[in-house]
């Protein structure tokens, strides 16, 4: 049942929502969106009180992950935003036009709370949907694995097919094609419509930067990917739900994934709805090609007992190549250290080690070295 204002909140229930929002706040604060940070405080209290908050995310408190009802809620939220159905709100969201501004937080909490009152099917609606960012920034640690790989698998560059697990819209199986800089570093299309500035932090690893020069473009012959909720960019439907989940206080972000979406245009590429595993046997490595598989955090929404499958799909792979015929598994996932998380991205070659190739926050930029 529904919640409305000034019901009771159940500790099992809401009180657990509203922690989850609070978690995602900190985490929004970290990653430089002060709008989404300042919002999801003032509905952890509204969900609380038992407000249009509450109702929205009623029966979903225990939806997978720890931020997942927030995410949620914002893209079901920002989504009302960006097709204009809810223009007070709009004035305060920069991806529409508008000015955050933090002292105007008062009216812009008023006009989010008014919006999801206003549209509490909608929201609702959103609230079954994954978040699917299909964060474009990642394809920083994408095409550094695949310079280190091509270093390592060949003195001579080949021909690469690239393979990416947890597609969602498959917006970076085209990272050949995007433009990456760095002080002392540059790599792609300078007039590529996707720019990701700023690509790393300090200095550029020396490797990197030498195999930049070396082999300034790459030939990708067959891209491919899956996903079990995949998602269609060449759609409205589909580019809206990738425009809501991109946090709207972040032009950047949204002019890269515009840039993305221009790009999917141009460039086809096939995602396919299947699980990791089942997708993995259908991949084979090729002689006079690289084959790549590659995926970037989403390895932890991956039940352990497909993982292990996916796991010995990648051993069978790496047994399969050779010389004239290698293969890469490049990763952005975080990984325990301690007691914390870092999200790093690394590579194997074959049956190489693995390689630790560099450190970057969770959308992909700027990346540092180990």
């Amino acid at each position: 049942m529904m919640r409305t204002e000034g019901s009771p909140v159940e500790a099992t229930g809401l009180e657990r929502a509203a922690g989850m929002f609070e978690r995602q706040a900190d985490g929004c604060a970290e990653l430089g969106s002060s709008l989404y940070a300042a919002l999801l405080r003032r509905a952890a209290e509204d969900v609380r009180a038992g407000g249009p908050c509450a109702a929205a995310v009623a029966g979903y408190e225990r939806a997978p992950g720890p931020d997942a009802i927030a995410l949620r809620l914002l893209g079901g939220v920002h989504a009302l935003v960006l097709t204009g159905r809810a223009p007070e709100l709009a004035a305060h969201y920069p991806s529409a036009g508008g000015s955050w501004q933090p002292d105007l937080l008062d009216a812009c909490w008023t006009a989010f709370r008014e919006a999801v009152a206003a549209e509490l099917p909608w929201v609702r609606d959103w609230m079954t949907r994954p978040p699917q960012t299909n964060e474009v920034g990642r394809a920083n640690l994408l095409i550094t694995g695949l310079l280190r790989a091509g270093t390592l698998a060949s003195g001579s560059p080949l021909p690469v097919r690239l393979f990416e697990l947890g597609s969602s819209a498959g917006l970076n199986l085209r990272p050949e094609l995007f433009r990456y800089t760095a002080p002392g570093y540059a790599w792609g299309d300078p007039d590529s419509p996707v720019h990701l500035e700023d690509a790393w932090r300090g200095a550029v690893p020396t490797w990197l930067a030498e195999a930049a020069q070396q082999r300034p473009t790459l030939q990708v012959v067959e891209r491919r990917g899956c996903d079990l909720t995949p998602i269609d960019p060449l759609t409205d439907d589909g580019a809206l739900a990738l425009r809501a989940y991109v946090w709207a206080d972040q032009p950047a972000r949204f002019a890269r994934l515009s840039g993305a979406l221009r790009l999917a245009s141009e460039r086809p590429a096939g995602v396919e709805r299947l699980g990791a595993a089942q997708f993995l046997r259908g991949v084979s490595v090729r002689e006079g090609t690289l084959t790549v598989v590659w995926h970037s955090i989403m390895k932890q929404y991956v039940p352990a007992a497909e993982w292990a499958e996916v796991e010995t799909e990648l051993e069978r792979l790496a047994a399969e190549s050779g010389p004239e015929a290698p293969f890469a598994h490049v990763a952005f996932e975080p990984e325990r250290v301690g007691r914390s998380f870092p999200f790093r991205a690394s590579v194997r070659v074959g049956r190489q080690e693995r390689q630790v190739l560099a450190e970057a926050y969770p959308h992909g930029l700027p990346a540092w070295a180990m």
